[in-house]
């Protein structure tokens, strides 16, 4: 049997990925693995002719719903005594910085939700999920 040793979670705060973070922190504990919950947030953007928000104003947002969406993953693995790091990513591609930081940080599985988008957003923007089973060299374990 395959034991996993760090397990990278990411999250988007829906309640499917919530569901998902739940699921991998319980199977880290089970297996005495480490874990990272990973949210990614999106880069400053100017709209129109000029930014309804500045970049400082943009990075404080962006600082506290990252931190928001890793805190109840984050408390959870602190219950159960599973060694956990919160790492909130700035990138153009979800999929991109989960594989990256996988990589970077040596986990040797991916464990996500099945996808956050649902309906027509989800056939023209691709899940998130699809992209990471599609492009990533590590397991990932696709959670209901």
């Amino acid at each position: 049997m395959t034991v996993f040793k760090h397990i990278l979670i990411p999250t988007d705060g829906s309640a499917l990925s919530e569901r998902a973070v739940d699921e991998a922190v319980h199977l880290a504990a089970e297996m005495q693995a480490r874990a990272t919950v990973l949210t990614v947030t999106e880069p400053f953007h100017i709209s129109g002719s000029w930014p309804e928000v500045s970049v400082d104003e943009h990075a404080d947002w962006a600082q506290q719903r990252g931190q928001e969406r890793v805190a109840s993953g984050a408390g959870l693995a602190r219950t159960l005594g599973v060694p956990c790091e919160p790492l909130i990513v700035e990138h153009e591609e979800p999929y991109a910085a989960i594989i990256d930081a996988a990589r970077s940080l040596g986990c040797d599985l991916i464990a996500m939700a099945s996808h956050g988008r649902r309906g027509l957003s989800a056939v023209v923007l691709g899940s998130e999920t699809q992209k990471v089973l599609t492009h990533s060299r590590i397991p990932v374990l696709v959670l209901r």
